[in-house]
């Protein structure tokens, strides 16, 4: 679990602040924005042959896989984020002297929010997937392993159990963690209301 939390974490913060230079300068968005998709169109088992070669068989590679399949999904929402801040709000800001930092941290970061939200979501999910595939090609222990042992001795019960435990995992992260957080960001901004 702690190689898909770093590896989260690491993709979040690269992918924000990708997200801001791309949404900031427009001569990086012409350049970056275009290379970002395209690796965002790129599966990431698809880098596990790279991986192997720049880390070994370790716990590197996974670490890769899984910030990698991340990180795009997460400069993708982000950029998305900053660029639909509403113009008044960046107009009003400026026009009380709000710049810099300030600006980014009291308009730009707070209205993006939503949107930064449903990037987590996703790169979750995608973070997630890269670790179970990760594993499975036999990177480490974990679920992906006990799936690839449960598939080379032909147990469908353990590969149809391991199965199971993925989606129950992926599923009370999503709802524990992701869900109650976008419901509490869309009560505090007024677009639900509190049940």
């Amino acid at each position: 679990m702690g190689r898909i939390l770093l590896g989260f974490t690491i993709a979040i913060v690269v992918g924000l602040i990708l997200g801001y230079f791309i949404w900031r300068y427009k001569l990086v968005e012409d350049t970056l924005g275009f290379v970002v998709t395209a690796l965002q169109s790129i599966p990431s088992i698809v880098w596990f042959p790279l991986a192997i070669i720049w880390f070994g068989l370790n716990d590197f590679s996974i670490l890769f896989i899984v910030t990698i399949g991340a990180t795009w999904t997460m400069t993708v929402n982000a950029t998305s984020g900053f660029k639909n801040v509403p113009q008044l709000y960046q107009r009003v800001a400026k026009v009380y002297g709000s710049s810099g930092f300030h600006f980014l941290r009291t308009v730009i970061l707070p209205a993006s929010v939503p949107q930064i939200i449903s990037g987590l979501r996703i790169a979750w999910a995608f973070s997630w997937r890269a670790l179970m595939a990760g594993e499975l090609l036999g990177g480490g222990g974990g679920l992906g392993q006990l799936l690839e042992m449960g598939r080379s001795l032909g147990q469908m019960d353990l590969v149809i159990s391991v199965m199971i435990i993925i989606a129950i995992i992926g599923t009370i992260v999503d709802n524990v963690v992701f869900s109650r957080l976008e419901r509490n960001v869309e009560v505090k901004w007024g677009i639900r209301k509190r049940a």
